[in-house]
């Protein structure tokens, strides 16, 4: 069997509490983002980007929309006879089987996959952060330092810093200090949720932890703490690039608009490091004669008849004549009707908005996103106010 460098373990069993509607029927790795794409589908074009042909995903909550969207793996060119992506639920052994209990557990379960391609390393990803990056860079620093493992790290703003895993590190990039979401901060330099591990240090560390009656389970919180009390080669990898957690509602509207603009936040266009996804063979989107579009990202399949500033307009997307759509996220399939006034909305897939309906109001605002759930159908007329969710 052929020895394979490196293999990646994708976390993406999560339900997003915090994104609402938007995950109370679909885990948050497939949700959509930007038009086109969903969530993981930033992580999987990373490791196809990178070279890594070998990719674990693991599900847990509503797995299959995630297996029907990921299938063969072919959209990110990770169909392959040896390696390629495989789907990783919970299963039962003859031991017994259960619910992942953490993320640490969940790659305890499947250490059968690891040993399977026999790597020399393993990437851990989580499934629900969009950025691009190139993950071999990061594997060359990990193996230049003789590293037991590697944590990607990004400066946050010190306000949020108490939101993740922080660290402190030496001039050698050495890791001196990790504290999982502490009260008080000691510096910005945040975890990204992205490791790189020896094979067989993770594998005995795993190990250890499972047998851990008082342990979480966990790698923020466990794992990564015990291997700095043990001495480990423990480095960070600095990461200068866009990435953000889209771990609620605000923040999954903001990495959207940051696709606006003649030189947005987040380019998707760079041809060295494209952005995969299944997308359905459509027609050109439609524009009418009084339609207006400004400053919007749009796609494949949409007939617009009103305006539109400001927003992102999935793939089928219809908006009405007379209607206003404006600083506002659209999924696939829904259909906005006429004479529909919507601002900083956030409108899940196959919707139906009635006829004359007020999505947000005065008060709207980034931090006050009006809501659609998937599939739901407003009768004409509906009022939706700022900040509420419509599940």
């Amino acid at each position: 069997m052929k020895k394979k460098k490196c293999v990646a373990m994708l976390l993406a069993g999560g339900q997003g509490t915090r994104l609402y509607a938007l995950t109370s029927k679909t885990p948050k790795p497939a949700v959509s983002f930007g038009a086109k794409y969903r969530i993981i589908d930033f992580p999987l074009a990373n490791c196809t980007n990178s070279g890594i042909d070998t990719v674990g995903v693991l599900t847990q909550y509503q797995p299959l929309i995630l297996n029907e969207y990921i299938g063969t793996g072919e959209p990110w060119d990770l169909d392959r006879t040896y390696g390629g992506v495989h789907m990783l639920p919970p299963y039962q052994a003859k031991t017994g089987g259960e619910w992942y209990k953490g993320t640490a557990n969940a790659i305890y379960q499947n250490l059968h996959f690891l040993n399977e391609f026999d790597s020399e390393h393993v990437l851990i990803l989580s499934g629900d952060h969009i950025y691009k990056m190139d993950y071999s860079a990061m594997l060359s620093e990990h193996i230049e330092h003789d590293a037991d493992c590697t944590i990607s790290v990004i400066d946050v703003d010190e306000k949020e810093a108490s939101r993740f895993g922080i660290m402190d590190f030496d001039a050698d990039k050495r890791i001196t200090s990790f504290e999982e979401k502490p009260k008080k901060p000691k510096s910005n330099h945040a975890s990204m949720g992205i490791y790189i591990f020896k094979k067989d240090v993770l594998v005995s560390e795993l190990i250890a932890d499972e047998n851990n009656p008082a342990s979480d389970k966990d790698f923020g919180k466990n794992v990564i703490p015990t291997m700095l009390k043990e001495g480990k080669r423990m480095f960070a990898y600095s990461f200068k690039g866009y990435w953000k957690d889209v771990g609620t509602v605000a923040s999954l509207w903001e990495a959207n608009m940051d696709l606006l603009g003649e030189n947005p936040v987040l380019g998707l266009s760079d041809s060295n490091h494209k952005i995969y996804s299944r997308n359905a063979p459509l027609p050109p989107t439609f524009i009418g004669e009084k339609a207006e579009v400004d400053n919007c990202v749009m796609t494949t399949g949409c007939e617009i008849y009103g305006k539109v500033k400001n927003s992102v307009i999935g793939e089928g997307v219809v908006i009405g004549e007379g209607s206003v759509v404006q600083d506002s996220v659209i999924m696939t399939n829904s259909v906005i009707g006429k004479n529909v006034n919507m601002r900083y909305g956030m409108v899940d897939e196959n919707v139906i908005v009635g006829d004359g309906s007020e999505i947000g109001d005065e008060k709207s605002s980034r931090e006050r996103i009006a809501l659609i759930g998937r599939g739901k159908e407003l009768a004409a007329g509906a009022k939706v106010a700022s900040g509420e969710i419509v599940d």
